[in-house]
């Protein structure tokens, strides 16, 4: 997974798989779900992100203990 914030744009993306983006969707205003050939969502777009979220640049990261990671 990867996240990057774009200052000069204002648009937080958050990637989940590097893959060619097949389509995207605006669910709501502002946030675009992206999904590959076989319908899954590989990256979420989130516009305006600095009116959206309190602070773009904060990330806390967790992994369930009991989580299976493959």
């Amino acid at each position: 997974m990867k996240i990057k914030y774009d200052r000069e744009v204002d648009i937080l993306r958050i990637t989940f798989k590097d893959t060619d983006i097949e389509e995207s969707g605006e669910d709501k205003a502002g946030v675009i779900m992206d999904f590959d050939i076989d319908g899954n969502v590989v990256g979420i777009e989130i516009l305006q992100a600095s009116k959206r979220i309190d602070n773009p640049f904060a990330i806390a990261y967790e992994i369930e203990s009991n989580a299976i990671i493959s």
